[in-house]
């Protein structure tokens, strides 16, 4: 029983690629030493995966920035925009790929990022690629070639993942009309090809070729695609042995294509569908066939319950035999921390929690000793490990901490008032224009303004008590204080606080929140080097005190202008949390929804009359297959909700997503009746407003002028023609002007700059 690995995470255990990014972007290191510590991180998660007893490694699931933006490189689907860039100013391939995800605005030259998005359902990132219809591809980019033979000079039997060529254009985009971007499959292929004959000859054996697609409502073009290119990567290729990989969710109605495709293995998501096993032992299998079975959850951090994996693999066995089997993690660990051993600090996370939980570097062993209980190897060590994990899940469904009788009858008590505002939004459009007094056109930002390396380190030195409460206290005020003064001056019409006591926009909240546990070690990356930390929900869910009253409450008391208070949304902590599995998520939401519903009533008593309750994951927490979606939106609609109908009909709720396609939601974002909704619009050069205009969206809405996640300064004429776009689909009177999203990321420098090139497009806009 073959055992394999489908992704590792490529950040380092302490963030080391992050570090090393950073630096390199701010000309504080040089170019070998960031390849260095690349090179030091793979050899690491390589030999940490042989160690474990994993018979088949990836390699190429390493990245500087992302996945998808290297097979854009690799297939040489550069957008013209950075020809100069590679022509003139022969940037090398990871400065290439740095400018394609960050934009590039130095030495006379001034180039946009490409598009990015939520990878499927997770809280990961992509960089979107960009096709035309004489797209033209070569290989362009030899990494995949590179990593492999590396990791075969150091001993590691390795197996290539790429991203798959259907799936790759499914990915992207067509940037013109008049044609679909699955067309330039024939193109495509030739490069694949390439790419496979040069692994072969440089001795791989095995390919993982990602079709992440695959689980997503396909149409026959869709589905003709898959045929074709497989069929014409086996005529050349037929002693390639081609693991194909799809995950998040079942093979739904593509199951019968890609049973007739001629690859060696499939790999199955038995964590998100495990009803799929039975479909596919029921179907007529290639003789030949052999099933990778994903039983331990590439997306979480609890513990793999080891009888109902042994199952499941039972049943295939009992079917197919053991030795068509081969044992998985049912996605890439790129979701999951990188190794518990580092959580020692049992005042952040206490044993009795974090002997229910598992991450990477645990993960992998897990997936060996399955694979050994299997077969009956090492069999009475195994049966040790068995009886350990039998416990350590019995314990968890039994402990006291987990259940609060008082929140689940909270959660009963709830009636269809609890989840709808006073009056409509018409009556309340009218309420809010007298109270509010605001400009056409007003202007905002998204919540949090830079925290700089000094405001990171006084949390730092206070939780090693190095400052006092107070001394801390004193220092946030006065960077509070000179945030709000620096927006009155510049001109913003609705002011934030700037969020300096927060750490992040879920974990702050989390912290507050009964039934939350933290890491000290428990990154993971969400976009190039950006690492967060999700909180760890292993409980019900409540609030026992007031979370942000204090400081937004002080930050209004330095102005006469509205300071808006800022909070998370209780689908986005939910979906940026590990969250336990042990009860239904809409339960969960549900009790997170009566927490912030609290704190926005108190924030309204505070005198805070413009409320904004981000959700930027609201459309990333869909599910892939359409078939499921009602009821998903029903239950994540209703706890926005419920988390916003506690107050006046005066008082202005906003709402924040980024990075989402709402076409197909729209009728639903309606149905949320946020007052104002602040959305991501920048990259897309305002293409997302198409989904509000067709619908006639009747609230007011925000759509980012700039893009946030790149270091570049946009000007005013630029933020104007923006808006110009949104102007022509959208009423004047329902806009407002911001940025894409929150600027906690930012340099103060950049920030004050593009935010008056802001306020004068605003302004310009009145006129």
């Amino acid at each position: 029983m073959q055992t394999h690995n489908l992704g590792y995470p490529r950040i380092g255990s302490q963030r080391e690629l992050k570090k090393a990014s950073e630096l390199y972007w701010a000309d504080k290191l040089p170019l070998a030493a960031l390849l260095q510590e690349g090179k030091n991180i793979r050899l690491h998660n390589w030999q940490l995966q042989q160690e474990a007893g994993i018979d088949l490694i990836p390699c190429n699931d390493f990245s500087f920035y992302d996945q998808v933006l290297d097979t854009a490189l690799m297939t040489g689907a550069i957008p013209e925009r950075y020809q100069p860039l590679i022509e003139r100013k022969q940037l090398n391939n990871i400065d290439l790929l740095f400018a394609m995800a960050r934009g590039y605005q130095r030495e006379g030259y001034d180039v946009t990022a490409m598009e990015m998005t939520k990878w499927f359902d997770t809280n990961y990132h992509y960089i979107v690629p960009e096709f035309k219809a004489d797209q033209q591809f070569t290989l362009y980019s030899d990494k995949v070639i590179r990593e492999f033979t590396e990791a075969k000079e150091n001993g590691i039997a390795a197996k290539p993942v790429i991203i798959g060529p259907v799936s790759f254009l499914l990915l992207g985009k067509e940037k013109a009309a008049g044609f679909h971007r699955i067309s330039l499959l024939e193109k495509l292929l030739p490069v694949y090809e390439e790419v496979l004959g040069l692994l072969q000859q440089a001795g791989a054996t095995h390919v993982q070729l990602d079709e992440p697609c695959l689980s997503l409502n396909l149409g026959e073009k869709e589905r003709a695609a898959f045929t074709q290119a497989y069929q014409q990567l086996h005529q050349r290729f037929p002693q390639l042995h081609i693991i194909l990989a799809s995950y998040f969710e079942c093979y739904g109605e593509n199951l019968a294509t890609v049973l007739q495709l001629p690859v060696q293995t499939l790999h199955l998501d038995l964590v998100r569908c495990p009803s799929q096993l039975d479909d596919i032992l029921a179907a007529a299998l290639p003789a030949t066939l052999q099933l990778s079975l994903g039983v331990v959850d590439g997306r979480n951090i609890w513990k793999n319950d080891f009888r109902q994996s042994l199952a499941l693999i039972t049943k295939a066995a009992d079917a197919i035999g053991k030795d068509r089997l081969w044992m998985a993690p049912s996605c890439s660990l790129l979701h999951v921390p990188c190794d518990l051993d580092l959580e020692t600090d049992e005042e952040t996370l206490q044993p009795g929690i974090k002997q229910w939980m598992a991450y990477a570097k645990q993960k992998i062993t897990e997936v060996v000793t399955l694979a050994n209980l299997a077969t009956g190897k090492d069999i009475e060590h195994m049966e040790r490990k068995l009886q350990e994990n039998i416990r350590a899940n019995a314990n968890r469904k039994t402990s006291a901490i987990i259940h609060n009788p008082a929140v689940k009858a909270q959660v009963a008590g709830i009636t269809d008032n609890d989840s709808r505002r006073h009056a409509i939004f018409a009556t309340r459009k009218i309420k809010q224009q007298e109270a509010l007094q605001l400009p056409k056109f007003p202007t905002t930002t998204i919540g949090s303004f830079p925290q700089t390396k000094e405001v990171r380190s006084w949390r730092a030195k206070l939780k090693k008590q190095e400052l006092s409460q107070q001394q801390y206290d004193e220092l946030i005020a006065k960077e509070t204080a000179d945030t709000i003064r620096w927006q009155e001056e510049v001109g913003i019409d609705v002011l934030v606080h700037g969020e300096f006591e927060r750490n992040d926009m879920v974990e702050y909240f989390g912290e507050q929140l009964d039934g939350f546990a933290f890491t000290r070690n428990g990154w993971v990356q969400s976009y190039g080097s950006r690492c967060v930390k999700p909180p760890v929900i292993y409980g019900d869910v409540s609030r026992p005190a007031p979370m942000t009253v204090k400081w937004t409450q002080y930050a209004q008391s330095l102005t006469p202008q509205l300071v808006k208070g800022m909070l998370t949304g209780p689908v986005t902590i939910l979906q940026w949390s590990f969250v336990r599995n042990d009860q239904p998520r809409s339960e969960t939401c549900t009790q997170i929804a009566l927490a912030i519903r609290n704190e926005v009533v108190d924030l309204e008593k505070a005198g805070i009359r413009v409320i904004q309750i981000d959700e930027p994951a609201i459309r990333e927490g869909l599910p892939l297959r359409r078939e499921n979606w009602q009821e998903y939106l029903e239950w994540a609609v209703r706890a926005f909700r419920i988390a916003a109908s506690g107050v006046k009909d005066e008082t202005q709720i906003h709402t924040h997503m980024c990075y989402s396609e709402f076409n197909d939601i729209i009728q639903h974002i309606a149905d949320m009746d946020a007052d104002v909704i602040t959305i991501e619009c920048s990259r897309s050069q305002m293409e997302l407003l198409d989904a509000f205009a067709d619908f006639k969206y009747p609230n007011e809405i925000g759509p980012g002028v700039y893009d946030i996640h790149s270091p570049r300064v946009p000007s005013k004429t630029e933020m104007v023609a923006l808006m110009k776009k949104a102007q022509a689909v959208i009423p004047a009177e329902q806009l407002w002007v911001n940025p894409d999203c929150g600027l906690k990321t930012r340099q103060w420098e950049e920030t004050r700059k593009a935010l008056v090139e802001m306020v004068a497009a605003a302004k310009e806009l009145r006129q």
